[in-house]
């Protein structure tokens, strides 16, 4: 591995992981990462900083220590059980609050910001939460289920069928962001709880990484089954080389990858409601199964009743029949 790029990750046998950030063609590297293991769960963080002079990387190091701090805290066993979602956009609202102060009292740095994603994820379920145009991806058996919606002006032409994604992608404004942390004090936070299967990906990263490939392509080279230590080495030594031989002006990188050993305990929606209507199309199979066997019971009783001959008080038998009753002289 090149000396320019960092790679590590977090020993945890439910959720294989690993990060790796370089510093690319740039004199800094903005970006901040981090993979840690918290009682809420496997905490995994990517920040791309912004700002003039060093305020980039301060602001992106700041964030991750903050957001990390909160949600690692120490908390009650009462405490864990609290929203995931809820914790985050508090965590992500701490670190603007963090940047603000330090823009209060260093002017030098104001207007620096950051974007982040964040990703907390359990047996429960995943839990995902991030401003700025750094995406999470969410990849099963080679195929994108989930996605941040970058917010950016471009992704809002995108929204409007303006222009396509990959027209978004190359545009010259692709790096004009609407959201980031540290820029003011009133910020939204996007978060979603996501069930998960067993082999699904979670992939983290900045612009510096989806920024030079096609979404099908990224896609493409994240899926190779291997442990994400190799994939997210590979991928970032390939962007990093290509760009090195294109001139060496390209952006920092950073990508963390993390995939699942086991279903989520947390189902989504639409399995939910697959199951429901199995059990409902289940109870009226059997509903109508017994009510068929009663009928079909009662018939052949029936059947029997008109087939058995009667013998009458007056020394005659009368025979029933589907169709009419005869009078038969008893032989006896």
């Amino acid at each position: 591995m090149a000396n320019d790029i960092e790679t590590y990750g977090a020993d945890n046998p439910l959720f294989l992981n690993n990060v790796v950030s370089c510093i690319g063609g740039r004199e800094e590297n903005q970006d901040s990462c981090s993979i840690s293991e918290t009682r809420r769960g496997l905490l995994v963080i990517v920040c791309d900083g912004m700002g003039g002079m060093t305020g980039g990387a301060i602001a992106s190091a700041e964030a991750v220590k903050v957001i990390r701090d909160y949600v690692s805290k120490p908390v009650s066993e009462d405490d864990i059980e609290d929203d995931n979602k809820s914790t985050l956009i508090q965590a992500v609202s701490s670190a603007n609050a963090a940047l603000l102060a330090i823009q209060e009292n260093n002017p030098g740095l104001r207007g620096m910001g950051t974007t982040v994603t964040v990703l907390l994820i359990n047996e429960e379920k995943a839990t995902v939460a991030y401003v700025g145009d750094s995406r999470i991806y969410q990849i099963r058996k080679g195929r994108k289920i989930f996605r941040t919606f970058d917010h950016s002006m471009v992704f809002e032409m995108v929204k409007k069928k303006i222009i396509t994604e990959e027209q978004a992608r190359l545009s010259a404004q692709s790096n004009i962001i609407l959201r980031a942390v540290g820029l003011k004090p009133d910020l939204d936070v996007d978060a979603f709880d996501l069930p998960y299967d067993k082999g699904d990906l979670f992939l983290l990263c900045t612009d510096g990484v989806w920024g030079t490939m096609s979404e099908k392509d990224l896609i493409k080279r994240v899926s190779e089954r291997q442990h994400p230590k190799v994939v997210t080495e590979t991928l970032a030594m390939n962007i990093h080389n290509d760009a090195l031989r294109a001139g060496g002006k390209h952006d920092n990188l950073t990508a963390a990858l993390v995939k699942t050993t086991k279903d989520s305990k947390l189902r989504s929606k639409m399995e939910d409601k697959i199951k429901k209507a199995f059990c409902v199309c289940l109870i009226l199979l059997i509903v109508s199964v017994v009510t068929n066997v009663t009928l079909c019971c009662k018939l052949r009783r029936v059947t029997k009743e008109e087939k058995t001959p009667i013998e009458k008080v007056d020394g005659t038998v009368e025979k029933l029949d589907s169709t009419k009753s005869k009078r038969v002289p008893n032989q006896g």
